[in-house]
């Protein structure tokens, strides 16, 4: 156990302790009382946990690595029954107890010494039949049943995230690297932090987790960053990397480490949960020495400059490109990481100019065309940020697959509410994202009783059919214009007739346009949306290399990790589009099955593949089924490997998407989510 410092205070005990000896120390009993909440830990948390072990028992004999603070407090009337109360901490230590577990079962047979130790962690010497962690017993009989490795007969396909985890551990310990696993577990520590009987423990825990403001995750980068360094190197990533980047990105620097790491990485960086980007960077950033950091920490604030420009694009040194980055700003930042990276290479003397040009040119017709026919236009740029690592035809063809067709697009613009119509009618005529033009409704969408289409007939005199014509077709292209701010006041509210004179003074030829019919009927509107439909269509062009539309088609690797399967669930998957094949699977779980089946059958190659995942990531391939689960045989061979069933939707997914990566068929896997897991997403 290390130095204890005692803080002293009336009803509250805090001491820095080593946490394998606070575990082992004492025959008392660590209860988690009733109204904390469920074991919640995946196996993401798991690997971040086992990777800590690893880096810190690597490191140097005097290191530690720091893992909190664990409250808690005495319970128990009588010397028998004491036990301590876990107020705050059952998440760490409920993974640390399944972790060692884990360790003790692989090696009790090998190493019978080690074994003993760490069954000193888990078990009361008095009683070895009971582990020193009980939780509440809504789930003790389950987490016992893992940690002391009974499980009764008939519960192979028991499902509960103890077993999850458990199966994590088993997985990624070898036998001759539990030695060093059991050095880094011996150098974690915590607080502890003992409660007295007069103690409020309800308002000690909120100081604990809710004092301040929480990290954001660029502050989080930060510190990640400059952790570790002397006081000189601090200073000097500080003054020549950090603060520009603070300087180029202002109140969007959490914004750019975003789509920074979704350029880098290719994958989708989730916001929710609080510390995605973070962990993201870190986990893109393991170790980042000083020599190595400066490297990188001179690419951060390239690109930084870049970003700078995507939210001033009249600062760009080139104007024409400029003026395609005002233009894709109308559809907001969600493209921003695959410009960064065509701007980069552009730069770099790696993309001609008008192949820039071009590139940003389709990707604001991708993005109108979606937005038109009324198909989401979130989560594309990671694959398109990976079909730009290939090269430029690669991202040509993916920009093409996903791009509506001219079919789908006209009849939408026939039908529907023009999207961006100042975007739209300034491009069609001329003028861009310049000031001074109004948006003109040729047909009011809510029209006073005396307007009229021909100087003739009152708008209340029309049929309710003819109203509701108009009505429908108001927000449509053909009844769009443009009009200099001084003839929209002359046009606001007036009749078809009066407007029309307006029109002819227009410095547009596509208002002035407008003027050439006599009457505005529903009928001048469709043959007017028609005329503009074919010059829209020669503005936002599809690349004419893909031959059909992609039916909203998810990349296996863009797929969204869940933590498992609500109640009630059904289908995920409409169907999976595999190398060309069309697969009736309903989930996860049935894709996780018969792709390491399919893998396993198709050729050495693709079989080695497997192997080689799954050695290197310690699963989900076993010679042997190693411990009791869900097990299932990848062919009917005697001979072939065990597959593991039990894992939580996350892992398998992830799984999933690394064998495939592994394989090379990543790019050629397709996932249709039904209605509900299309929800869910």
């Amino acid at each position: 156990m290390s130095n204890a410092t005692t803080v002293p205070a009336a009803n509250v005990a805090a001491v820095a302790v080593n946490t394998i000896g606070w575990l082992s120390a004492s025959d008392t009993t660590i209860v988690v009382p009733v109204y904390q909440r469920q074991y919640r830990w995946d196996i993401g948390g798991c690997e971040q946990l086992l990777g800590d072990i690893r880096a810190v028992a690597g490191a140097d004999s005097a290191d530690t690595h720091f893992i909190g603070s664990i409250l808690s407090t005495a319970g128990g009337e009588d010397a028998e029954d004491a036990h301590l109360v876990l107020i705050d901490g059952q998440q760490r230590i409920t993974t640390l107890m399944l972790l060692i577990a884990a360790l003790h079962h692989t090696l009790r047979d090998d190493d019978p010494r080690l074994a003993a130790e760490l069954e000193r962690v888990l078990v009361r010497t008095d009683d070895p039949t009971r582990t020193k962690l009980r939780p509440h017993r809504a789930w003790a009989d389950v987490f016992e049943s893992v940690v002391l490795d009974r499980r009764a007969e008939g519960e192979e396909e028991r499902v509960s995230r103890f077993d999850d985890n458990y199966a994590f551990f088993r997985s990624q310990i070898r036998p001759e690297e539990a030695a060093a696993i059991w050095r880094g577990l011996q150098k974690l520590e915590h607080v502890s932090i003992t409660l007295g009987a007069e103690a409020n423990a309800q308002q000690i825990f909120e100081s604990l987790n809710s004092t301040g403001e929480p990290l954001r995750d660029h502050e989080l980068i930060h510190n990640y960053v400059l952790m570790g360094l002397t006081h000189a190197e601090q200073t000097e990533i500080e003054r020549d990397y950090w603060l520009p980047i603070e300087h180029a990105t202002g109140e969007q620097i959490g914004s750019f480490w975003r789509h920074y790491l979704v350029m880098l990485t290719g994958r989708e960086v989730s916001v929710t949960g609080g510390r995605g980007v973070y962990d993201a960077f870190r986990h893109e950033f393991p170790r980042l020495d000083v020599a190595t950091l400066r490297q990188r920490a001179a690419q951060w604030r390239e690109f930084a400059e870049i970003y700078r420009l995507l939210l001033e694009p009249a600062e760009t040194p080139d104007a024409a490109i400029g003026a395609q980055f005002a233009s894709l700003g109308t559809f907001g930042r969600g493209v921003y990481p695959l410009v960064l990276r065509l701007y980069r290479d552009h730069i770099h003397g790696e993309l001609a100019h008008d192949e820039l040009i071009a590139s940003l040119e389709q990707l604001q017709s991708l993005l109108l065309r979606r937005t038109i026919v009324g198909v989401t236009t979130d989560r594309l740029v990671a694959r398109l940020c990976r079909a730009a690592q290939l090269g430029r035809d690669e991202l040509v063809h993916a920009i093409a697959r996903i791009t509506p067709s001219d079919e789908r697009t006209r009849v939408g613009l026939k039908y529907s509410a023009l999207p961006h119509a100042r975007y739209v009618l300034g491009r069609m005529s001329g003028v861009g994202a310049e000031a001074g033009w109004d948006l003109e409704h040729i047909a009011p969408t809510a029209p006073g009783d005396d307007w009229s289409p021909d100087g003739i007939r009152r708008w209340a005199e029309l049929s309710d059919d003819e109203q509701n014509s108009f009505r429908a077709l108001a927000p449509t292209l053909g009844n769009l214009a443009l009009l200099e701010e001084s003839l929209f006041e002359r046009a606001f509210d007036a009749a078809y007739p009066a407007k029309r004179a307006v029109y002819g003074d227009s410095a547009l030829a596509l208002t002035r346009e407008v003027a050439d019919a006599e009457v505005w009927s529903t009928a001048a509107i469709a043959r007017r949306t028609e005329q503009l439909t074919e010059r829209f269509l020669q503005v936002w062009r599809r690349p004419a290399v893909a031959s059909i539309d992609d039916d909203n088609l998810t990349p296996i690797l863009d797929a969204k990790q869940r933590r498992g399967w609500p109640r009630g669930w059904e289908r995920e998957f409409d169907y999976v589009e595999f190398r060309g094949e069309h697969w009736e699977v309903k989930d996860i779980r049935y894709l996780f099955h018969r792709i390491f089946q399919r893998l396993w059958a198709e050729s050495p190659a693709s079989r080695q593949s497997v192997m080689d995942f799954s050695a290197r990531r310690g699963g989900p391939v076993y010679p042997a089924m190693a411990w009791n689960g869900q097990w299932d045989r990848l062919s009917a061979d005697e001979d072939s490997p065990f597959l593991y069933m039990g894992w939580d939707s996350r892992y398998m997914l992830a799984a999933v998407q690394g064998v495939l990566e592994e394989a090379g068929w990543a790019s050629e896997v397709f996932l249709k989510y039904s209605y509900i897991g299309d929800a869910m997403r």
